[in-house]
């Protein structure tokens, strides 16, 4: 198999990656604050009760991890991606900026420990942290069975669910296969979430597009009735100007790991277990501690779950 097909992302079309490229390098540095909770409220217009701002937690409280002897690591040379907003990209100074980028930073704060980051392409990811050219990949890095073959990961720190989206004036709190009945929703040609739709909602009438542009096209011109597909993407182009803010999330996320992934983690060398370990630990405090929500608040306006 080759190395490019061992790899796998969260996927932003390149017109989603392009309008947030200046938003991005303009609020890289802004601090959002946030009161720390699984939830959080966002600004409301007067007399508008302002909606709750869904945060996804992936930690169990009644497992928290041990700590494991910091004191042990010296250093953590961090390996991510250069063009891959909103997670990583190029900062107004140069340097890497991103969700994964800032998350590596409060991880090393939390271990207090010296780090570095480094941006390679991301074909190259994998064979630099084989070949000992960095400790660590944060670089929204799917967890495969593949890849576990050629590295170990920490526990996933986020997943990309799947959503389905509708038309503002049509939108459903909760979707279920018998409420879809004799709808049409569109759905990218041989995805996965093409496999979930025709596995689970089996009396939708599913109509395949061959790229995002056709699938959301046809959702403003009213053609179908919802699309389903990746959240991450769907939420930047529902809150950006392609959308003409037609539409919304209808029901909630969908995370079935047999269709959409065990999620994205943070890569290390195989056998590396203290390196892991401390990472599972400091991802724990920083969720416990409302750091994570913090950070999520500040890149995800409008929230994949």
């Amino acid at each position: 198999m080759p190395k490019t097909a061992l790899l796998s992302r969260v996927s932003l079309p390149h017109t989603v990656r392009a309008a947030l490229a200046g938003w991005l390098i303009a609020a890289a540095l802004a601090i959002v604050a946030s009161a720390g909770a699984a939830q959080a409220q966002t600004p409301a217009k007067p007399g508008v009760e302002a909606a709750p701002q869904a945060v996804p937690g992936f930690w169990d409280p009644r497992r928290r991890p041990d700590r494991p002897d910091l004191s042990r690591l010296t250093v953590i040379r961090f390996l991510t991606e250069t063009d891959y907003p909103p997670f990583n990209f190029t900062g107004p100074d140069g340097n890497p900026a991103g969700f994964n980028v800032d998350l590596a930073r409060a991880l090393c704060d939390e271990i207090k420990v010296t780090c570095t980051i480094q941006m390679r392409r991301f074909e190259t990811l994998i064979d630099a942290i084989t070949s000992n050219r960095g400790d660590a990949i944060i670089a929204s890095l799917a967890v495969t069975p593949q890849l576990r073959a050629k590295v170990d990961f920490t526990d996933p720190y986020y997943r990309a669910p799947a959503r389905f989206v509708s038309r503002r004036d049509a939108v459903m709190p909760e979707v279920r296969p018998e409420y879809l009945e004799g709808k049409k929703v569109g759905v990218i040609a041989g995805s996965s979430h093409e496999a979930y739709l025709k596995a689970m909602f089996t009396d939708a009438e599913i109509r395949s597009y061959t790229n995002d542009d056709a699938l959301r096209l046809a959702l403003r011109r009213s053609e179908v009735d919802f699309i389903f597909g990746d959240a991450i993407s769907l939420a930047f182009w529902i809150n950006g100007t392609d959308s003409g803010e037609c539409c919304a999330f209808s029901g909630g996320p969908f995370v079935e790991s047999r269709f959409f992934g065990e999620g994205i983690g943070i890569a290390v060398r195989k056998g590396n277990d203290l390196l892991r370990q401390s990472l599972n630990w400091a991802l724990f405090r920083l969720w416990e501690k409302g750091r994570y929500t913090d950070l999520w608040l500040r890149y995800f306006s409008v929230s994949p779950f």
